[in-house]
Order: structure tokens, then sequence, then C-alpha cells
């Protein structure tokens, strides 16, 4: 007798992950360089290791603030003043184990089962599935794909609301696309959602990986006033190579404080307190870090891109922002299937773009926050495979 069916139906319909068969199917491979997930080869830096090392040793075990400790919450609203020129007090803030855990508490916190959370595709997928699996329904705008850019239109975001829509997911710089809103755009939506009445769950965390100049990209900070409906997700994992400690934040309005830290102390009860040391010495000592993994990601990008647009086969552009180059290549169609092929015939692991939702198939995404050599070396590697096609 099969235990399995009688789990949730919610809990069975979550599919695996197609980033993550990638891995499994390629992880161990020698001489493997893997694009596949969304983090860089540098580990967490010293400055970071000895603060979360520190406070272990100390004692610093036992429970903690639910909503995060003070000295973090604070850091919190030091890193928003220097980057984001704005002044939000520590009773904005609220840390979750992961951004992937905030922004399911943000879609939590913003629906009931049987409404509706609109999202841009191509998408990371973990939204999709953190939308359904809270009984949500999720609802995919795409965004449209044309010279080797991405694109959104309002209309056809706006003809995708329903009575039951409660909320707009919006991810910018975008994984997969690297597309960016602009400050038009943000206004845009936000103008929006305020006419219908629904939430944003804005997830910024690539905001410091932006191209197009300037030190970060346009933020709903910058066009939100008080009393906006917008809620963001956001982690130490990308801008810190913290990936693997799952840290992270909320930045929503104070009024909402209880319910958040409900929603926390019913999944995880907080996060470690040792570990949150860490994280206050990220915001307080790492900018420098950031800028180093920054200057990375834009070199990377361009040999990368560089090398493939000049074989005439690939169409995508230089991405906006964000660490991905999500490829159209000419001659595939079967995005899983080239993965796999391109992991056995070239040892380079690239994530699908069958994986990231609808207007995804036929592209392959590539993880580019990386040493610059070995960029290099995996740009030779993919333009014999793509020339041979």
């Amino acid at each position: 007798m099969s235990l399995v069916k009688d789990l949730s139906p919610r809990a069975l319909a979550a599919p695996e992950s197609g980033i993550v068969e990638i891995i499994n199917y390629a992880r161990g491979r020698e001489g493997l360089l893997p694009l596949w997930a969304g983090e860089g080869d540098l580990p967490s830096p010293d400055f970071i290791n000895r603060a979360a090392s520190d406070a272990l040793l100390g004692g610093e075990t036992f429970y903690t603030w639910q909503r995060g400790i003070p000295e973090l919450r604070e850091a919190l609203s030091r890193y928003y003043a220097r980057h984001f020129g704005v002044e939000l007090s520590p009773e904005h803030f609220y840390v979750t184990a992961s951004g992937m855990q905030a922004i399911a508490l943000g879609v939590q916190a913003i629906t009931e089962p049987g409404d509706e959370m609109i999202y841009l595709s191509p998408a990371w997928p973990n939204i999709i599935s953190a939308i359904d699996i809270a009984g949500g329904r999720s609802v995919g705008v795409p965004l449209t794909f044309a010279n080797g850019r991405w694109s959104l239109d309002m209309d056809r975001l706006e003809q995708a609301i329903t009575r039951k829509t409660r909320g707009l997911f919006i991810n910018t710089p975008s994984n997969p696309t690297g597309w960016t809103a602009t400050h038009a755009d943000l206004k845009a939506i936000l103008e929006l959602a305020r006419r219908h009445g629904l939430w944003i769950l804005a997830d910024e965390i690539y905001a410091l990986y932006y191209y197009g100049g300037g030190h970060r990209a346009p933020s709903f900070l910058d066009v939100m006033v008080e009393g906006d409906r917008v809620i963001f997700a956001n982690s130490f994992s990308k801008n810190w190579s913290m990936t693997g400690w799952r840290v992270g934040w909320i930045v929503a309005p104070p009024e909402t404080g209880q319910v958040f830290e409900n929603l926390i102390q019913y999944s995880t009860s907080g996060v470690a307190q040792f570990m949150q040391r860490g994280a206050v010495a990220a915001l307080d000592q790492g900018d420098g870090f950031v800028r180093e993994n920054f200057e990375r990601a834009k070199k990377s990008r361009d040999l990368l891109c560089d090398a493939l647009i000049a074989t005439n086969r690939v169409e995508t552009l230089k991405p906006e922002g964000a660490l991905y180059a999500f490829l159209k290549i000419d001659g595939i169609t079967d995005s899983r299937q080239a993965a796999l092929d391109i992991v056995d015939q070239t040892g380079v692991a690239l994530a699908p773009g069958s994986a990231f939702g609808m207007g995804g198939e036929g592209f392959l995404r590539a993880c580019f926050l990386r040493d610059p050599k070995q960029i290099e070396e995996a740009a030779d590697r993919l333009c014999r495979y793509i020339l041979a096609l």
C-alpha cells in the first residue's frame, strides 16, 4: 500500500525543480563548470564567518527574537539609508530563514486559499510553488521578448487581474531574464495596484547587481509613499556569498509586524542568533565585498555574452541586471534535453528554461557570478557546442 497517496494534494502537486534535476544529474563530475544555480564561487568572507563563529562559541545558542535581534534590524535600517536613501525604522524589518521564506511568508500574509497572485514570467519557479502550496492560484503574465530584450506590457498585466486577485509578485532585476523595471515601469505597476486594491510583493534581491549606471536598480522605494501596500522580500545570499546560511528579511509596514512575527513563530521560531551576528557584520562591513562581487559579475557577464553573441546563433543580449544570461540558442527547442546534453558533451551545467514557467522553454540560464577565467572556459565550450548544432 502506498502511503504517498494519502498525503495532502497540495504537497503532492509540488513539482520537482527543473534546476535541481540538472544539479543532481551533473554534480560531482570531473571538470564540471556549474553555472546552474544562482550563486557565485566565492565563499562567505572571513569577517562574516568570524562574527558568527565568535557568537556561536560565546554561547549565543538560545531562542531569540522572532522578528530578529535588535542589532540586525538596526543594521538593516542603516543599510537602506545608505543604499536606497530612505529612513526606515527597525520596526519595518523582520528576519527570516532565507529569502525563500521571506517570499513564502509574504504570500501567506497576502493571500488565502482560492485567491490569485500574479507573477511575471519567465520566473524563478519557487514563487509559483509558494503560491500554489499556500492554496492560492498562481497566474503568470509573460514578459515580451523581442530583439534580445525583455519588456513588460502593462495592458497585458492589467488584463490578468480578476476579482480574485490579491497581489502582484514583481521581481526586478529579474531571475532568470535580467529584465529590470524602470522608474516609469514601477510607477505604472504601483498605480495599477492602487487602482485595484492589490498588494505588491517585491523581490529586489538583485538590486545591487545593476549594469545600467548608478549603484543600484530602480526600486519601489523610489516611487511609493506611506500607506502603499508593498512588502519586500530579500536575502543575504547573493550580495555577501551567503547562499548556504539561509538568512533573509522582509521589509513591511510596522503595523503588519505582529502578523509577520506570528508567521515566523509558527514556521521556524526565528533565525539562529549566532547566524544573525554574521548578518550584522555583512551589512555593516560588507559594502566592499558586495562591490567586488558586482565587478566579478559584470566582467564575467561581458565575457560570456560577448562570446556567445558572436556566434550569431544566440539571440539574447546582455542582461540589464541580476546574475544570469537567459540564452535563446538557434536550434534548441527542448531546453531540458539540451541542458542534459550540454552537461554530457561540454561539462558545463546550465538550468533549462522550461524550469522557469511560461515563456521559458527554448532558453537556457547561465549564472555568471564566477571567476572570469572559468566563465571564459565555459564560453569557449558552449560556443563550440552551439556552432556544431
